[in-house]
């Protein structure tokens, strides 16, 4: 049979393994070989192929190795708490983003200084690299194995498996799992592992089901990665945006408004900057900005498709007897705009803007800070465009988002989805529209990251993940090409000839939730925001009451020209004053003593601790709306 490489095509036999074929390349790529990707689909390195393929190596350079290592890593998990905890009933290990985690149901609770005693024995059996073998077995026997080891939530799980598709088990020494893989070929490959917490969880989420306890953990190829990455969840820990939130009178959460966030007047203004910032690169950019209802009737989400597959979701109320909910996205409102009036072909590309307020009832476990809430503003877009203008509108958002990005600072990488299993519209259109954005990315000289079959069921899109200053990653930014609302809004516009054709239709944030946003940039630059986003951008102190006129005086000056200054005259020696000037991180601290006031100059310390003496205030005033109006980083 002939198996496609990525460099060339080879002949083998029937039921050659891709560790085999990995063999024959090179005794290298063997050893550091995780799993096989036949046709698209990552498999196990041990299982035969019976036919012609597409086939990758996947190593530990690929991000696909990841999410093996870790599921793997959750088996040996799950290996570990049988042995210690024989009556624990185990339930699901998935990989996640960062690690991995499984679920259990133990007779006796277990508390986090059970973690050391499972990770002691975790390490006894990778010691022992056992074979992880896979075995298809007919849905009876799975069955049949859950019920002699009275593993209940195996049992629902295997009867939940679609009949279509194959059943798998897997075995390491005495351990054995329902699981779909792939994993390692054996346990002694996992290197570098940690156990991180212990958290409860309801068996498939609900919470009318039983609790069950949750154990995550993390796993490397190396122990200088893992190491890595502890310095940086330190880090993280010191930047948390809620912790920040609270200590510099930024934002703050109630129990009487679960996830819908407070924000406070120095929070309000980084708002309020990061809307302005929005609008001045909008209105360059050719879009236009509208205002949709916060609530609308049920006929239109009916219309919109939401109804039916987001109303768990969203918050309804009657008003005279009619339905209506509070919109849980901007584009229904949007597409009532588009039909307002007839369209030519001459207004497009339509670039339509929205900072839209939206609502979406999310489980009250799953709410974290600003990250995930359930009121947020989203700085939507709708474009209207005919087929030949994909390309160059993609091309165009995507310099809008790096114009942006790169004022705060932030890199960030492209991952563009495909056609997904489930899906509208024929195959030639999803083909068209990944061609146009294929195209727009590489005509950029943008990388890219394909992420095969994950596209949303109405269009393929385009996810931006920006890279924050501890190399965290984030997925704000979105471009995505519907072929579904233009379609049931009957969206029309007039052509060249005259006919009335439907319009190409892109939706697009860049900062995704002004919320979020705000909350990751707050963590990017550690509550030390730029001069120009600095919610207080200079504080004026005096060093004693003789020099206290002359404060008021300069602080006066700075509100004249625009600088947003604070004035701190208290009786206090002037060392506390400077401290709690850093602890509030404000750029610009100026000291006035005597000295000062009988000169007409001022003294400042920078953030920093940079220090000038006999300023003229005009001349920092200067300097300052230099930095701001140049929105420059630097303080």
């Amino acid at each position: 049979m002939k198996i496609q490489l990525r460099d060339e095509e080879r002949e083998y036999e029937v039921g050659v393994t891709a560790y085999d074929i990995a063999k024959s390349i090179s005794e290298g790529l063997a050893r550091v070989a995780v799993c096989g990707k036949i046709n698209g689909e990552l498999v196990d390195l041990a299982m035969p192929i019976e036919k012609d393929c597409k086939l990758d190596i996947i190593t530990n350079k690929d991000l696909e190795a990841k999410e093996v290592l870790r599921h793997s890593t959750a088996h040996v998990l799950a290996q570990a708490v049988k042995s210690i905890y024989p009556n624990a009933k185990l339930s699901i290990g998935p990989a996640t983003d960062d690690g991995y985690y499984y679920d259990f149901e133990f007779k006796t609770p277990i508390n986090n200084d059970d973690l050391a005693k499972i990770e002691a024995e975790m390490k006894k059996i990778i010691k022992a690299d056992f074979e992880i073998k896979r075995k298809v077995v007919s849905r009876q026997e799975a069955l049949d194995w859950a019920k002699s080891e009275g593993e209940i939530y195996k049992i629902e799980l295997v009867n939940a498996i679609p009949e279509d598709e194959t059943v798998t088990m897997y075995t390491q020494g005495d351990f054995t799992d329902v699981c779909r893989g792939p994993h390692l070929r054996s346990t002694g490959m996992i290197k570098a592992f940690k156990l991180t917490k212990l958290a409860g969880a309801y068996w498939r989420g609900d919470e009318k089901n039983k609790m069950l306890t949750r154990i995550y953990g993390v796993v490397f190829d190396k122990n200088s990665e893992m190491e890595e990455y502890f310095k940086m969840l330190e880090e993280a820990e010191k930047r948390d945006h809620r912790k920040l939130g609270k200590e510099l009178d930024l934002f703050f959460l109630s129990d009487y408004a679960p996830g819908m966030p407070f924000f406070m007047p120095k929070g309000q203004t980084v708002i309020n900057e990061l809307i302005n910032f929005w609008r001045e690169e909008h209105k360059r950019a050719g879009y236009v900005e509208i205002t949709t209802p916060m609530a609308m009737n049920r006929k239109l989400w009916e219309k919109s498709g939401h109804w039916d597959h987001y109303k768990k979701n969203m918050y309804t109320f009657k008003a005279e007897n009619e339905p209506f909910a509070i919109k849980p996205m901007n584009c229904p409102g949007g597409m009532l705009y588009y039909k307002e009036r007839m369209h030519s072909y001459k207004e497009f590309p339509l670039r339509v803007g929205e900072l839209g307020k939206v609502h979406r009832h999310e489980a009250s476990g799953t709410l974290h800070g600003l990250f995930r809430v359930r009121c947020f503003t989203q700085d939507d877009a709708h474009i209207f465009m005919t087929k030949d203008q994909i390309e160059s509108e993609i091309a165009n958002i995507i310099s809008l988002v790096d114009r942006m990005y790169k004022v705060f600072g932030l890199e960030y990488h492209l991952e563009l989805s495909t056609m997904p299993d489930k899906h509208i519209g024929t195959v030639k259109e999803w083909q068209h529209a990944e061609t146009c954005l294929k195209n727009a990315l590489v005509g950029i000289g943008k990388d890219f990251v394909i992420n095969e079959g994950d596209g949303a069921f109405y269009g393929p899109k385009i996810d931006i993940h920006i890279k924050d200053a501890i190399g965290r990653t984030w997925q704000c930014g979105t471009i995505q090409l519907d072929m579904q609302l233009p379609k049931r809004f009957e969206l029309e516009y007039v052509a060249a000839d005259g006919s009335r054709q439907e319009p190409i239709m892109v939706h697009r944030v860049v900062y995704g939730s002004l919320e979020r946003f705000f909350g990751v940039i707050t963590e990017h630059f550690a509550g030390v925001y730029p001069l120009w986003l600095a919610p207080v951008q200079a504080i004026v102190m005096n060093v004693s009451e003789k020099s206290e006129a002359y404060a008021e005086k300069v602080y006066k000056e700075l509100g004249k020209a625009g600088i947003r200054a604070e004035l701190d005259i208290r009786a206090e020696k002037i060392g506390y004053k400077i401290r709690a000037a850093q602890m509030q991180k404000i750029p610009y601290m100026i000291i006035v003593g005597e000295n000062e006031a009988n000169n007409g100059t001022i003294s400042i310390r920078k953030r920093g601790n940079i220090e000038i003496k006999d300023l003229k205030t005009k001349d920092l005033v200067k300097e300052m709306k230099n930095l701001i109006d140049s929105r420059a980083l630097e303080c």
